[in-house]
Protein backbone atom coordinates (compact mmCIF):
# COMPACT_ATOMS: atom_id res chain seq x y z
CA UNK A 1 0.00 0.00 0.00
CA UNK A 2 3.23 2.25 0.96
CA UNK A 3 4.68 1.80 -2.54
CA UNK A 4 0.98 2.15 -4.59
CA UNK A 5 1.09 5.51 -2.49
CA UNK A 6 4.52 6.66 -3.06
CA UNK A 7 4.20 5.48 -7.07
CA UNK A 8 0.66 7.83 -7.13
CA UNK A 9 2.54 10.60 -5.82
CA UNK A 10 5.42 10.71 -8.32
CA UNK A 11 2.87 10.19 -10.75
CA UNK A 12 0.79 13.12 -9.55
CA UNK A 13 3.85 15.27 -9.63
CA UNK A 14 4.91 14.50 -12.87
CA UNK A 15 1.45 14.31 -14.78
CA UNK A 16 -0.96 17.65 -15.23
CA UNK A 17 -4.11 15.26 -15.72
CA UNK A 18 -3.07 12.75 -12.69
CA UNK A 19 -1.95 15.86 -10.75
CA UNK A 20 -5.59 17.57 -10.96
CA UNK A 21 -7.27 13.58 -10.33
CA UNK A 22 -4.93 14.00 -7.10
CA UNK A 23 -5.73 17.13 -5.92
CA UNK A 24 -9.45 16.84 -6.84
CA UNK A 25 -9.50 13.66 -4.38
CA UNK A 26 -7.72 15.39 -1.85
CA UNK A 27 -10.48 18.32 -1.80
CA UNK A 28 -13.45 15.30 -1.26
CA UNK A 29 -11.54 14.86 1.83
CA UNK A 30 -10.50 18.09 2.95
CA UNK A 31 -14.24 18.32 4.02
CA UNK A 32 -13.73 16.49 6.64
CA UNK A 33 -9.85 17.88 6.96
CA UNK A 34 -8.26 15.26 5.61
CA UNK A 35 -4.96 15.26 3.17
CA UNK A 36 -5.64 12.12 1.53
CA UNK A 37 -6.27 10.96 -2.08
CA UNK A 38 -7.03 7.76 -1.37
CA UNK A 39 -9.65 9.19 1.44
CA UNK A 40 -11.04 11.10 -0.89
CA UNK A 41 -11.48 8.49 -3.31
CA UNK A 42 -13.71 6.29 -0.71
CA UNK A 43 -15.64 9.51 0.59
CA UNK A 44 -16.72 9.58 -3.28
CA UNK A 45 -17.40 5.88 -3.28
CA UNK A 46 -19.69 6.49 -0.05
CA UNK A 47 -21.12 9.88 -1.49
CA UNK A 48 -22.19 7.69 -4.86
CA UNK A 49 -23.79 4.38 -2.26
CA UNK A 50 -25.80 7.40 -0.34
CA UNK A 51 -27.02 8.92 -3.44
CA UNK A 52 -28.21 6.07 -5.15
CA UNK A 53 -29.59 4.50 -2.06
CA UNK A 54 -31.91 7.26 -1.90
CA UNK A 55 -32.94 7.60 -5.49
CA UNK A 56 -31.17 10.92 -6.28
CA UNK A 57 -27.67 10.00 -8.42
CA UNK A 58 -28.00 13.70 -9.52
CA UNK A 59 -26.70 14.26 -6.11
CA UNK A 60 -23.48 12.79 -6.58
CA UNK A 61 -23.40 13.91 -10.08
CA UNK A 62 -23.83 17.43 -8.93
CA UNK A 63 -20.98 16.79 -6.68
CA UNK A 64 -18.24 15.76 -8.77
CA UNK A 65 -19.42 18.28 -11.34
CA UNK A 66 -18.54 21.27 -9.15
CA UNK A 67 -15.71 19.17 -7.52
CA UNK A 68 -13.91 19.51 -11.02
CA UNK A 69 -14.98 22.84 -11.68
CA UNK A 70 -14.37 24.61 -8.08
CA UNK A 71 -10.77 22.53 -8.80
CA UNK A 72 -9.95 24.42 -12.07
CA UNK A 73 -11.58 27.44 -11.83
CA UNK A 74 -8.95 27.66 -8.80
CA UNK A 75 -6.46 26.54 -11.49
CA UNK A 76 -7.59 29.06 -13.76
CA UNK A 77 -7.85 31.64 -11.65
CA UNK A 78 -3.47 30.91 -10.62
CA UNK A 79 -4.19 30.24 -6.94
CA UNK A 80 -1.32 29.45 -4.27
CA UNK A 81 -0.08 25.77 -6.23
CA UNK A 82 0.85 24.02 -2.98
CA UNK A 83 -3.13 24.83 -1.39
CA UNK A 84 -4.39 23.85 -4.75
CA UNK A 85 -2.57 20.46 -4.93
CA UNK A 86 -3.90 19.82 -1.19
CA UNK A 87 -7.39 19.74 -2.01
CA UNK A 88 -7.86 23.10 -0.33
CA UNK A 89 -9.72 24.70 -3.17
CA UNK A 90 -12.27 21.75 -4.33
CA UNK A 91 -14.34 20.68 -0.59
CA UNK A 92 -16.31 23.47 -0.47
CA UNK A 93 -17.57 23.70 -4.19
CA UNK A 94 -18.00 19.97 -3.52
CA UNK A 95 -20.43 20.78 -0.98
CA UNK A 96 -22.21 23.67 -3.20
CA UNK A 97 -22.34 20.56 -5.59
CA UNK A 98 -24.31 18.78 -3.55
CA UNK A 99 -26.53 21.22 -1.86
CA UNK A 100 -28.18 22.49 -5.54
CA UNK A 101 -29.49 19.34 -6.54
CA UNK A 102 -30.51 18.58 -3.56
CA UNK A 103 -32.40 21.69 -2.43
CA UNK A 104 -33.51 22.49 -6.03
CA UNK A 105 -35.60 20.53 -8.63
CA UNK A 106 -34.58 18.71 -11.40
CA UNK A 107 -34.54 21.17 -14.67
CA UNK A 108 -31.42 21.78 -17.47
CA UNK A 109 -31.04 25.18 -15.88
CA UNK A 110 -30.24 23.84 -12.66
CA UNK A 111 -26.97 22.49 -13.87
CA UNK A 112 -25.80 25.67 -15.17
CA UNK A 113 -27.09 27.27 -11.74
CA UNK A 114 -24.87 24.46 -10.33
CA UNK A 115 -21.84 25.27 -12.49
CA UNK A 116 -22.38 29.43 -11.54
CA UNK A 117 -22.18 27.93 -7.84
CA UNK A 118 -19.41 26.11 -7.75
CA UNK A 119 -17.56 29.07 -9.88
CA UNK A 120 -19.01 31.24 -7.25
CA UNK A 121 -17.64 29.50 -4.41
CA UNK A 122 -14.30 29.50 -4.78
CA UNK A 123 -14.34 33.39 -5.49
CA UNK A 124 -16.02 33.08 -2.30
CA UNK A 125 -13.21 31.05 -0.60
CA UNK A 126 -10.49 33.33 -1.44
CA UNK A 127 -12.15 36.30 -0.41
CA UNK A 128 -13.06 34.78 3.05
CA UNK A 129 -9.76 33.28 3.75
CA UNK A 130 -8.20 36.71 2.95
CA UNK A 131 -10.19 38.59 5.54
CA UNK A 132 -9.89 35.31 8.18
CA UNK A 133 -6.52 35.31 8.17
CA UNK A 134 -6.15 38.42 9.95
CA UNK A 135 -7.16 36.00 13.13
CA UNK A 136 -5.27 32.96 11.87
CA UNK A 137 -8.41 31.64 11.13
CA UNK A 138 -9.68 29.86 8.28
CA UNK A 139 -12.81 30.13 6.03
CA UNK A 140 -13.74 26.30 6.60
CA UNK A 141 -17.24 25.65 5.01
CA UNK A 142 -18.36 28.71 4.89
CA UNK A 143 -17.94 29.85 1.51
CA UNK A 144 -20.08 27.18 0.94
CA UNK A 145 -22.68 27.75 3.44
CA UNK A 146 -22.85 31.56 2.06
CA UNK A 147 -22.89 30.69 -1.94
CA UNK A 148 -25.65 28.75 -1.30
CA UNK A 149 -28.02 30.65 1.17
CA UNK A 150 -27.41 33.13 -1.92
CA UNK A 151 -28.43 30.82 -4.31
CA UNK A 152 -31.31 29.37 -2.38
CA UNK A 153 -32.31 32.59 -1.46
CA UNK A 154 -32.39 33.96 -4.84
CA UNK A 155 -34.23 30.94 -6.31
CA UNK A 156 -37.41 31.41 -4.79
CA UNK A 157 -37.68 34.77 -6.92
CA UNK A 158 -36.48 33.00 -10.30
CA UNK A 159 -39.89 30.82 -12.06
CA UNK A 160 -37.67 28.15 -13.40
CA UNK A 161 -36.38 26.84 -9.99
CA UNK A 162 -38.28 25.21 -7.56
CA UNK A 163 -36.78 25.12 -3.77
CA UNK A 164 -37.48 21.65 -2.20
CA UNK A 165 -36.34 22.56 1.75
CA UNK A 166 -39.97 22.35 2.41
CA UNK A 167 -39.40 24.59 5.44
CA UNK A 168 -42.55 26.12 6.74
CA UNK A 169 -42.58 28.98 9.08
CA UNK A 170 -43.23 27.99 12.52
CA UNK A 171 -42.75 28.28 15.81
CA UNK A 172 -39.47 26.32 18.13
CA UNK A 173 -41.15 23.32 19.64
CA UNK A 174 -44.15 23.14 17.72
CA UNK A 175 -42.14 19.48 15.46
CA UNK A 176 -42.56 16.18 17.41
CA UNK A 177 -40.06 15.79 20.19
CA UNK A 178 -37.75 12.94 20.43
CA UNK A 179 -38.53 10.66 23.17
CA UNK A 180 -35.29 10.99 25.24
CA UNK A 181 -33.94 8.08 25.99
CA UNK A 182 -31.40 5.76 24.61
CA UNK A 183 -31.36 2.44 22.92
CA UNK A 184 -29.52 0.24 20.24
CA UNK A 185 -31.69 1.43 17.87
CA UNK A 186 -29.91 4.96 17.63
CA UNK A 187 -26.97 3.50 16.40
CA UNK A 188 -27.94 4.30 12.88
CA UNK A 189 -28.40 7.57 13.55
CA UNK A 190 -25.28 8.29 14.45
CA UNK A 191 -23.75 7.20 11.15
CA UNK A 192 -26.33 9.21 9.30
CA UNK A 193 -24.83 12.39 11.67
CA UNK A 194 -21.51 11.38 10.00
CA UNK A 195 -22.81 11.33 6.16
CA UNK A 196 -24.71 14.10 6.75
CA UNK A 197 -21.60 16.03 6.39
CA UNK A 198 -21.83 15.42 2.38
CA UNK A 199 -25.88 16.11 2.85
CA UNK A 200 -26.22 12.51 2.41
CA UNK A 201 -28.75 10.40 4.64
CA UNK A 202 -27.37 6.89 4.87
CA UNK A 203 -25.64 4.84 7.54
CA UNK A 204 -23.59 3.08 5.31
CA UNK A 205 -22.51 6.09 3.58
CA UNK A 206 -21.53 7.34 7.33
CA UNK A 207 -19.06 4.12 7.83
CA UNK A 208 -17.69 4.51 4.90
CA UNK A 209 -16.81 8.18 5.68
CA UNK A 210 -15.48 7.29 8.64
CA UNK A 211 -13.52 3.85 6.98
CA UNK A 212 -12.24 7.06 5.20
CA UNK A 213 -11.07 9.56 8.29
CA UNK A 214 -9.28 6.12 10.27
CA UNK A 215 -7.16 5.75 6.75
CA UNK A 216 -5.74 8.91 7.19
CA UNK A 217 -5.94 10.10 11.30
CA UNK A 218 -7.43 7.90 13.73
CA UNK A 219 -7.89 10.60 16.08
CA UNK A 220 -10.10 12.43 13.63
CA UNK A 221 -12.41 9.24 13.34
CA UNK A 222 -12.27 8.72 16.78
CA UNK A 223 -13.53 12.42 17.17
CA UNK A 224 -15.68 12.03 14.81
CA UNK A 225 -18.09 9.06 16.59
CA UNK A 226 -17.65 10.99 19.89
CA UNK A 227 -19.06 14.29 18.12
CA UNK A 228 -21.84 12.40 16.14
CA UNK A 229 -22.81 10.33 19.37
CA UNK A 230 -22.50 13.25 21.66
CA UNK A 231 -24.70 15.91 19.86
CA UNK A 232 -26.95 12.78 19.27
CA UNK A 233 -27.53 12.00 22.54
CA UNK A 234 -27.76 15.90 23.91
CA UNK A 235 -30.71 16.71 21.42
CA UNK A 236 -32.47 13.58 21.86
CA UNK A 237 -32.45 14.33 25.86
CA UNK A 238 -33.22 18.28 25.37
CA UNK A 239 -36.56 17.17 23.11
CA UNK A 240 -35.26 17.88 19.63
CA UNK A 241 -37.59 17.16 16.44
CA UNK A 242 -37.81 13.18 16.17
CA UNK A 243 -37.84 13.28 12.93
CA UNK A 244 -34.91 15.42 12.14
CA UNK A 245 -33.17 13.20 14.74
CA UNK A 246 -33.62 10.29 13.34
CA UNK A 247 -32.10 11.59 9.95
CA UNK A 248 -28.95 12.59 11.56
CA UNK A 249 -29.28 16.37 11.12
CA UNK A 250 -28.21 17.18 14.57
CA UNK A 251 -24.69 15.77 14.48
CA UNK A 252 -23.37 16.28 11.19
CA UNK A 253 -21.85 20.09 12.57
CA UNK A 254 -21.04 18.57 15.75
CA UNK A 255 -19.53 16.03 13.87
CA UNK A 256 -17.05 18.88 12.18
CA UNK A 257 -16.65 20.61 15.13
CA UNK A 258 -15.44 18.01 17.37
CA UNK A 259 -12.49 16.86 14.45
CA UNK A 260 -11.04 20.12 14.45
CA UNK A 261 -10.82 21.23 18.05
CA UNK A 262 -10.41 17.37 19.47
CA UNK A 263 -8.04 16.44 16.72
CA UNK A 264 -6.62 18.69 14.15
CA UNK A 265 -6.09 22.08 16.27
CA UNK A 266 -4.77 20.73 19.32
CA UNK A 267 -3.22 16.81 20.41
CA UNK A 268 -5.87 14.69 22.08
CA UNK A 269 -6.13 14.30 25.66
CA UNK A 270 -8.29 14.70 28.61
CA UNK A 271 -8.39 18.57 28.85
CA UNK A 272 -8.97 18.70 24.83
CA UNK A 273 -11.31 16.45 25.45
CA UNK A 274 -13.28 18.15 27.61
CA UNK A 275 -13.22 21.27 25.56
CA UNK A 276 -14.42 19.30 22.56
CA UNK A 277 -17.39 17.96 24.40
CA UNK A 278 -18.13 21.48 25.64
CA UNK A 279 -17.56 22.72 21.79
CA UNK A 280 -20.51 20.10 20.64
CA UNK A 281 -22.92 21.33 23.21
CA UNK A 282 -22.35 24.86 21.23
CA UNK A 283 -22.58 23.91 17.78
CA UNK A 284 -25.73 22.13 18.71
CA UNK A 285 -27.18 25.01 20.08
CA UNK A 286 -26.21 27.27 17.65
CA UNK A 287 -27.50 25.31 14.92
CA UNK A 288 -30.76 25.12 16.87
CA UNK A 289 -30.69 28.88 17.09
CA UNK A 290 -29.56 29.11 13.34
CA UNK A 291 -32.78 27.28 12.48
CA UNK A 292 -35.04 28.96 14.41
CA UNK A 293 -33.58 32.25 12.67
CA UNK A 294 -33.47 30.58 8.91
CA UNK A 295 -36.40 28.98 9.18
CA UNK A 296 -38.80 31.12 8.17
CA UNK A 297 -36.36 32.48 5.13
CA UNK A 298 -37.07 28.80 4.19
CA UNK A 299 -33.85 27.87 3.82
CA UNK A 300 -31.29 25.15 5.72
CA UNK A 301 -28.61 25.77 8.57
CA UNK A 302 -25.86 23.81 6.20
CA UNK A 303 -22.88 23.56 7.89
CA UNK A 304 -23.23 27.34 9.60
CA UNK A 305 -23.01 26.47 12.76
CA UNK A 306 -20.06 24.30 12.74
CA UNK A 307 -18.07 27.44 11.41
CA UNK A 308 -19.16 29.59 13.69
CA UNK A 309 -18.44 27.11 17.02
CA UNK A 310 -15.45 26.54 15.73
CA UNK A 311 -14.49 30.42 15.17
CA UNK A 312 -15.74 31.13 18.75
CA UNK A 313 -14.09 27.71 20.36
CA UNK A 314 -10.25 29.02 18.35
CA UNK A 315 -10.43 32.09 19.31
CA UNK A 316 -9.83 32.49 22.25
CA UNK A 317 -6.53 30.94 20.99
CA UNK A 318 -6.49 28.40 23.95
CA UNK A 319 -4.10 26.24 22.86
CA UNK A 320 -3.86 23.50 25.57
CA UNK A 321 -1.42 21.24 23.65
CA UNK A 322 -0.92 22.54 20.05
CA UNK A 323 0.09 19.23 17.75
CA UNK A 324 3.88 18.62 17.16
CA UNK A 325 4.26 18.60 13.16
CA UNK A 326 5.01 15.22 13.20
CA UNK A 327 1.40 14.58 14.88
CA UNK A 328 -0.73 16.62 12.80
CA UNK A 329 -3.48 15.74 10.42
CA UNK A 330 -1.14 17.02 7.44
CA UNK A 331 -1.53 19.84 5.50
CA UNK A 332 -5.47 20.47 6.35
CA UNK A 333 -6.87 23.95 5.97
CA UNK A 334 -6.17 24.18 9.13
CA UNK A 335 -2.72 24.24 9.16
CA UNK A 336 -1.88 25.82 6.17
CA UNK A 337 -3.71 29.21 6.84
CA UNK A 338 -1.59 29.19 10.36
CA UNK A 339 1.01 28.59 8.13
CA UNK A 340 0.53 30.85 5.78
CA UNK A 341 0.25 33.54 8.59
CA UNK A 342 3.46 33.08 10.19
CA UNK A 343 5.88 32.75 6.61
CA UNK A 344 3.85 36.34 6.09
CA UNK A 345 4.78 37.56 9.81
CA UNK A 346 8.04 36.15 9.53
CA UNK A 347 9.07 37.77 6.03
CA UNK A 348 7.24 41.34 7.80
CA UNK A 349 9.83 41.15 10.77
CA UNK A 350 12.84 40.19 8.31
CA UNK A 351 11.97 43.35 6.23
CA UNK A 352 11.51 45.26 9.09
CA UNK A 353 14.61 44.55 10.51
CA UNK A 354 16.47 45.30 6.63
CA UNK A 355 15.20 48.66 7.41
CA UNK A 356 16.03 49.11 10.49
Amino acid sequence: MADIGRGWRHLADRNPAAGFVDASLRGAAQVVLQNNPLSGLLILIALAWGAFENGTPRVFGGGVLALVVGTATALALRVDMSSWRKGLFGFSPLLTGLAVPTFLDQRPLMWLYLVLGAIGTVVVTLALNAVFKRWNLTAYTFPFVLTTWFLLMAAYQFDRFTVLTKLTPKFPGEGSSAGGTFDWGLVPTFFKGVSQVYLIESWVTGLLILVALLINSRWSALFAVIGAVGATLLALWFGADGASLDKGLFAFNAVLTAIVVGAVAHRPGALVTVYTLFGIALTLVVQMALTTVLTPLGIPVLTGPFNIATWLLLLPDRHFAPLPNHERVRDSVLHTVRDSVHLREKEGNRVRSERG
